[in-house]
């Protein structure tokens, strides 16, 4: 990793980390435990670290977990193109793979969760079972936000601002990545984020090339929908999701509402469990660790986790 990068984003504590090679991009990762494979997937605008609590707790539970940089942010590579949704399951699909393992059990959040649904639908066999954080299935995404454009459409605008070129990348970095900060904050609930956490945030946002990179998944997510690239991804997204599923949600999430996201169950033909974590906002598992650490420890223990 550039030596900036990696002063960043390696952050002490008890975990290791690892540059790993998938399909010809590096990937800076967080590792930590033994067991089963767990594939931490961040959302935006953060990076490993969004996943600092659970690489301690499921790691004490039992399991290997990698909390990884995705392509264009943190410590990982920054190519110019591959900011699609289903390049980037392939990029998760290949770290399984690089971490040695035939299959993990994938968690992520925001963007890393719709590359999650992305990921159990394009690679099935490499999904164990599937956990998204504050992440609609892409289809009810979409269907949320052309339904009800006062609502959804309204707190996702950001997605439609990013849409021009230049301007939002000086505007997010600007004044220390400023306005990066009050992003956190807003879709928070009370009392998070911690200083920490938001320092760290700026900062790797900061690292040169990741904010371009990070606009980059907002971008193909609008522009791809009336192009064949993403009606080809739309079709192939109404295949049924055929493992287990939890579908986790903070109550007071103002980004991705929680009514947007009810409603994704209808995608999954597996067990699949809908919760709500009270009193959190878009980043439950930063939010409110230990109660999101009670839900999804629970389901992996369950052998047969219900409708």
């Amino acid at each position: 990793m550039a030596g900036h990068a990696s002063s960043v984003v390696e952050v002490d504590g008890p975990w290791i980390h690892r540059t790993v090679s998938a399909g010809g991009t590096r990937f800076h990762v967080a590792e930590a435990g033994e067991g089963p494979l767990v594939l931490l997937l961040h959302g935006f605008p953060e990076f490993w670290w969004s996943w600092h609590n659970q690489l301690v707790s499921l790691s004490a539970a039992g399991y290997r977990v990698a909390a990884v940089d995705l392509r264009g942010y943190g410590g990982s590579d920054k190519p110019p193109r591959g900011y699609d949704l289903v390049t980037l399951a392939g990029d998760a699909a290949g770290l399984v793979r690089a971490l040695g393992e035939a299959n993990a059990i994938v968690v992520g959040h925001d963007w890393g969760g719709l590359l999650a649904w992305t990921m159990a639908v394009y690679h099935p066999k490499v999904v164990q079972r599937l956990a998204v954080v504050s992440a609609p299935h892409p289809l009810r995404m979409r269907q949320a936000i052309r339904s009800n454009p006062r609502g959804q459409g309204w707190a996702t605008r950001h997605i439609f601002s990013y849409q021009v070129p230049s301007l939002p990348e000086r505007r997010l970095i600007r004044n220390d990545a400023a306005f990066l900060g009050r992003l956190l904050h807003e879709w928070s609930g009370p009392g998070w984020p911690d200083e920490k956490t938001e320092r760290l945030v700026r900062d790797a946002m900061q690292i040169p090339g990741t904010i371009h990179c990070a606009l980059e998944y907002h971008r193909w997510f609008v522009r791809s929908q009336p192009r064949p690239d993403g009606i080809r991804y739309a079709h192939r997204m109404r295949t049924p999701i055929q493992v287990p599923t939890l579908q986790l949600h903070g109550s007071l999430d103002p980004c991705i509402l929680p009514a947007s996201a009810q409603g994704s169950g209808r995608y999954v033909e597996a067990p699949y469990r809908w919760k709500l974590i009270d009193g959190a906002g878009h980043f439950p598992h930063q939010e409110r660790p230990r109660a999101f650490d009670t839900q999804l420890l629970g389901w992996l223990k369950d052998p047969e986790p219900e409708r």
